[in-house]
């Protein structure tokens, strides 16, 4: 008698749905990216952004393919969400990156402008951010304006000029090194305003260098208009939130919050009177949201 055996079909492993990464999958990754590199487009006013960014939350392989696609490009993620989009910001060795050197010099024909300008971005950020508190909260949005930018960094050079005394440092740095004097005594010997023949600021003055700063960060997506009192008056957003939290730990931005002049966040010039603080020296060529 034969014996009956029985087969059985040989057990298959099961394969992840989403192992194989499609050149579909690799495109959307890379428009995602994309998006995020307009830093003014809402998400909610697009909705293939939209619905790229829910994939992002919802698919962590799609996840790990945008963050790669970014990284590849030198970008850091700071956050992807429907109030934000694709936050990004350039690593230091990307493309992206924008140098204050560079911006400096599409700003002003003076290089040495460079430690004005960077002080300006400073204190821009300061100025709309100035608790922790409200540097944490998603909720929270920072008002300043052109004005109380320069005010706000005014008193500040006058805090620094008092040390300075104190400690019978020396105030009157060589002329023909310019790059040697700190950034504090440029600011304060410069005009706040000035005018040209027909009434416009001076791009030269301080109010002129602020004036630059807070329109670059409101064609980077970091501030919105929302004026033309105390010189422009400017709203937060919340990708320039995430820029400053990234920087927030940078000893130049720290130099300026840790001075005690805490500004009124209403875009008003009200500052309160400084503090006693250690000692803390300004750091050139450092400003948001550049790479020295």
């Amino acid at each position: 008698m034969t014996e009956h055996v029985e087969w059985s079909e040989p057990e298959v492993a099961a394969t992840p749905v989403n192992a194989a990464v499609t050149p579909a999958d690799a495109a959307d990754a890379a428009r995602l990216v994309a998006f995020g590199l307009q830093p003014k487009l809402q998400p909610a006013r697009d909705q293939e952004y939209t619905e790229l960014l829910r994939r992002y939350r919802e698919d962590p392989p799609f996840a790990r393919l945008a963050d790669a696609v970014a990284t590849g490009l030198g970008l850091v993620v700071l956050e992807v969400s429907p109030r934000a989009g694709m936050a990004v910001t350039a690593a230091e060795d990307s493309v992206f990156a924008v140098r204050m050197g560079d911006y400096a010099r599409r700003t002003a024909a003076d290089s040495g402008d460079r430690f004005l300008h960077g002080l300006a971005h400073l204190a821009v950020a300061a100025m709309a951010f100035p608790r922790p508190e409200d540097l944490a909260d998603d909720g929270y949005i920072g008002r300043v304006s052109v004005n109380g930018v320069d005010a706000f960094v005014r008193q500040a050079c006058r805090r620094l000029e008092e040390r300075a005394e104190e400690q019978g440092e020396n105030t009157d740095p060589a002329t023909d090194a310019p790059g040697l004097e700190a950034a504090w005594r440029i600011w304060a010997r410069r005009s706040a305003a000035g005018a040209t023949k027909d009434a416009r600021r001076l791009a030269g003055s301080t109010t002129g260098i602020v004036g630059k700063a807070v329109v670059f960060l409101t064609d980077s997506g970091f501030l919105q208009r929302t004026g033309d009192d105390s010189g422009g008056t400017y709203r937060t957003t919340a990708r320039y939130q995430l820029q400053v939290r990234d920087m927030a730990g940078s000893a130049a931005l720290a130099e300026l919050l840790e001075l005690g002049i805490v500004p009124v966040t209403d875009g008003t010039a009200s500052l309160l009177p400084p503090e006693d603080t250690d000692d803390l020296e300004l750091v050139a060529d450092a400003g948001l949201p550049f790479h020295s």
